[in-house]
């Protein structure tokens, strides 16, 4: 895969506004080290230097994520990036959005797109049922992907599935639809944490599907876009369409990191708007638009840093519960089965630490 090379530029460093963590970038080329290509080309043809993705905290500018997928697709001449046992020939996606097209809602618009993708992709299967107020999408191996559960190209592929899926619909119906959760089919990565700003705060790990839930009433939002939108947005698909409702969310963000900062205390809303120079009004209306709560930002959080420490080991359950600033284990504790349905001590021994 030679090119011609200009000179490498540096990924993004720390900062956070329009990236992504470079782990996204190793999955998407994880397909081209499957078939023992050397990506050093690719890389550098969109001004990425190879070594940068080498940092734990690197970050790559969206618009070099989004050259960089569609110059791996062309390359390869597979939509699915040399994931699946039989390749996405070019104009699979456009064929994926024409069927979509003409639904009257979008969860009409899924169940053809479930039909179609068991056409072109027989490894996965996706289905959407409703349960009471609540829409499961669930995307699940029909064929084993690879040998290792954590395989980066089996990760990316579950991935970019459903980042490709949710954008579509949100295209569709018009409107950034919220996703309240997704377990995912494998081992927490280490960029898991973007996953709170690209699919939900809510993001858990080690299920044995794929299962994102959403409001079931956006299964009844109506398709309001037509064929003559198509052309424009099909155009720098589908790179630009798998980020195109990537939820930025740099309110969610700041609140985030300054809680992250913040433990073991725990500033409630107002503390967190007045660090902000805000109203507590506008810092509420702002995360709303954004598709989050701050109850959720900081659950979330919590959340994060409790499932990590107890999967690492060695703390004790009182001892993550001071750090998190809960004033009682009991309260943790109580926040702790509500997040996985688990205590403490059961989560970790099921991670296979031990209990403590």
């Amino acid at each position: 895969m030679s090119r011609e090379k200009p000179p490498p530029i540096p990924s993004g460093s720390g900062e956070h506004r329009a990236t992504v963590a470079a782990g996204f970038v190793t999955g998407l080329l994880s397909g081209v080290h499957a078939r023992g290509l050397d990506p050093s080309g690719l890389l550098q043809a969109v001004g990425l230097a190879p070594e940068a993705l080498a940092a734990r905290q690197a970050r790559v500018p969206i618009a070099s994520y989004v050259t960089l997928y569609n110059t791996v697709v062309s390359e390869l001449g597979d939509e699915g990036f040399a994931l699946f046992s039989q390749p996405l020939r070019a104009g699979t996606f456009e064929f994926l959005c024409r069927g979509m097209l003409g639904s009257a809602d979008l969860g009409e618009a899924l169940e053809r797109a479930s039909r179609f993708l068991r056409l072109v992709l027989p490894d996965l299967r996706l289905s959407i049922a409703r349960d009471g107020a609540v829409a499961r999408l669930e995307i699940a191996e029909f064929r084993r992907l690879r040998p290792g559960t954590n395989d980066p190209c089996r990760v990316f592929a579950f991935e970019w599935l459903l980042r490709l899926l949710h954008g579509v619909s949100c295209w569709l119906v018009a409107r950034p639809l919220t996703l309240a959760q997704v377990r995912f089919p494998f081992a927490r990565p280490e960029h898991a944490d973007d996953y709170a700003l690209i699919y939900t705060e809510l993001s858990t790990f080690g299920a044995k599907t794929l299962v994102a839930t959403l409001d079931a009433g956006a299964l009844e939002l109506p398709v309001r876009r037509s064929a003559a939108d198509l052309a424009a947005f099909l155009e720098g698909a589908p790179g630009k369409i798998t980020m195109l409702y990537r939820r930025d969310r740099e309110m969610a963000r700041a609140v985030r990191e300054l809680l992250s900062k913040s433990l073991p205390s725990a500033p409630d809303l107002a503390d967190t708007a007045r660090e902000l120079r805000l109203s507590t009004r506008t810092l509420h209306r702002r995360l709303e638009e954004e598709g989050t709560t701050f109850r959720e930002i900081k659950d979330g959080l919590r959340r994060e840093i409790a499932l990590a420490r107890l999967e690492k080991g060695g703390d004790s359950v009182a001892d993550i519960a001071a750090a998190l600033g809960y004033s009682e284990p009991s309260a943790f504790f109580r926040a702790f089965q509500g997040w996985t349905g688990l205590a403490p001590s059961a989560y970790r021994k099921r991670a296979g630490n031990g209990s403590k």
